[in-house]
This record gives C-alpha cells, structure tokens and sequence, in this order.
C-alpha cells in the first residue's frame, strides 16, 4: 500500500509541479491557447495565476516528504487536503465557466486517496 501512495504523490506532485511551471512562465501563452479553443476570455489575472501557481507548489512540495519520518504524515495529509481544497476551487471555477471538471475531480479523488491511505492507524 505505501508503494502506491507513493506513486499517488509522485503523480499529484509532478501534475501540480508542470501547472504551476505553465502558470508562472508561459501564462501568456496559455491564456491564448485557452482563449482560442473555448472562445471565451480567461478571467484568471496575472497576478491570481502567480498566487495558484505558488499554493500548488507548497502543497506539491508537501507530498513529497517522506511519509515514515515521526511528523511527515501530517504533512503530506495536510498538503494533500490543501490540494484538494484548490481542486474543489478549481472545478467550480470551470463550473461557473461551463466547462468540464472532470481533471479537478480526478485529482481531487487522488489527494483523498493519499489523505485516507496515510491517516495513522
């Protein structure tokens, strides 16, 4: 079982880690390519894309301490709920923008599994 923790975090952690690196560096060129496809303004600001990006890397950065050290779990447990909680912003913002949240639920499903699976016993 702590293998596939593993690998959840890994995952959650390298997902958060590529969209952060998307938001902070290459924003401009996302928002076109997102403004292109649906036909619709991104009303994500510079800014607020920089506060996101910076909140997905503390909460990557948590799932990656190592779950055996004494304290660790409570990290991991408590980045893996931050990351839910941003992925539960996440989909209502692409709610209320009447596109599919299917990924943040995804996601939101994967930090649950990791808060569940490192719950101490």
């Amino acid at each position: 079982m702590n293998t596939l923790l593993w690998i959840a975090q890994l995952i959650l952690a390298g997902v958060f880690l590529f969209t952060a690196a998307g938001k902070l560096f290459a924003y401009e060129k996302v928002v076109n390519v997102v403004a292109s496809r649906k036909g619709r303004p991104v009303t994500l600001t510079h800014g607020e894309a920089i506060m996101v990006a910076i909140a997905e890397i503390i909460g990557a950065i948590g799932l990656l301490i190592p779950a055996r050290t004494t304290p660790a779990y409570l990290v991991v447990i408590a980045a893996s709920a931050w990351i839910g909680l941003l992925m539960a912003g996440g989909a209502i913002y692409h709610i209320r923008r009447r596109e599919s949240s299917a990924p943040n639920v995804a996601l939101l499903l994967l930090a649950l599994f990791i808060i569940v699976g490192r719950w101490p016993q």
